[in-house]
């Protein structure tokens, strides 16, 4: 069923899952269209982004946001348009950012929104590239991990909606940059495309040696994205003074109880004092939504000037989100995730 002028379809979290999300986690629903209050807005779904995080969204435990509750509808952030508005600010047809979740219509205050320019080309693009993928990569790049000219920077889920912008914004700082990304074929494009000096497959059973090779001087910063595996093979080689911005363990998400092997936490509290090593992680609106501005304007220039470039993998209709996001844990999706859920016009 695709998006009508009536119905809201919705997908709910039907139940926690247990290591990777399967089908039987979602419901997919059928409501009647939410009718705004005075100082809210209608939104209609255009786009919603699938990422990483919404799996830790999933489980019932303590984290810097609240689980979604079982029933209740996924959240997500979506580039929607208003369709009614009670809101002086808004007009019927203005295209807005909103945290409307997995469903065809949300209501808003006017406050919760962040207004799009009409005549934006890519309105998809304030899901990524504009958006929190960029805001993620820009700040925990150059705040955190504050890399300088002649530097080697190594960074996981190279080709990711954040990999991707980390890797291309160091080079633009003058650094060598190494991407590590799943599949020849993500690799290839790093290099050739993006401009990352290397990239190395993370299937690979011989990663820390290819790493070893390529970092023949260490490495003074690691954007993290991934954990395990990757990050054994990452550890040995930090410099002194290193910097590593922790901004996701995608590898460890579904897992369900700590991995077997030996326990190697004291080794690398060991080098975080030794080698005055910096490890910080940091949730981006939380820390960072103040600079959002900053951050626009200069993404915005180096993507006129053709200095980033961008890849978007699209899904088509809100009913297969599901399997999208399921994919995305997997490591399927090749350049930022969002699902088309409707059109630009809704006749």
């Amino acid at each position: 069923m695709t998006q009508t002028t009536d119905i809201n379809r919705q997908i709910l979290l039907a139940s926690r899952p247990s290591g990777a999300p399967v089908a039987e986690n979602f419901n997919l629903v059928q409501s009647e269209k939410p009718t705004p209050e005075a100082g809210e807005v209608l939104l209609r779904t255009i786009y919603l982004s699938l990422d990483p995080y919404m799996r830790g969204r999933m489980n019932d435990a303590k984290s810097y946001a609240d689980p979604v509750a079982l029933n209740e509808v996924m959240v997500g952030g979506s580039v929607c348009r208003v369709e009614a508005s009670r809101h002086e600010d808004y007009k019927q047809g203005d295209w807005v950012v909103a945290f409307g979740g997995w469903q065809d219509y949300s209501v808003a205050k006017g406050d919760e929104l962040l207004k799009l320019d009409n005549n934006m080309a890519n309105h998809s693009h304030a899901l990524g590239v504009l958006g929190m993928p960029g805001l993620t990569a820009y700040m925990g790049l150059l705040d955190i991990g504050q890399p300088k000219a002649g530097e080697t920077v190594v960074v996981a889920a190279a080709t990711g909606a954040v990999g991707s912008l980390v890797g291309q914004i160091a080079k633009l700082q003058g650094c060598k940059v190494v991407g590590i990304a799943g599949g020849q074929s993500k690799c290839r494009y790093a290099v050739e495309t993006l401009g990352f000096d290397y990239c190395l497959d993370h299937k690979s059973d011989d990663l820390a040696q290819q790493l070893a090779k390529v970092c023949s001087s260490g490495i003074d910063v690691y954007f993290e994205n991934v954990g395990g595996k990757v990050f054994d093979a990452v550890m040995p080689l930090l410099n002194s003074c290193a910097r590593v911005p922790l901004c996701g363990l995608i590898s460890q998400y579904n897992a369900t109880e700590l991995p077997s092997g030996p326990d190697r936490l004291s080794l690398l509290m060991g080098m975080l004092l030794t080698k005055r090593i910096k490890m910080q992680g940091f949730i981006v609106f939380d820390d960072y939504g103040h600079r959002h501005g900053e951050f626009s304007q200069q993404m915005e220039k180096w993507l006129l000037a053709g200095q980033i470039t961008y890849k978007e993998h699209v899904v088509d209709g809100l009913e297969n989100s599901v399997s999208a996001f399921i994919g995305l844990l997997k490591g399927e999706n090749f350049g930022k995730l969002v699902v088309r859920v409707g059109p630009d016009e809704l006749k």
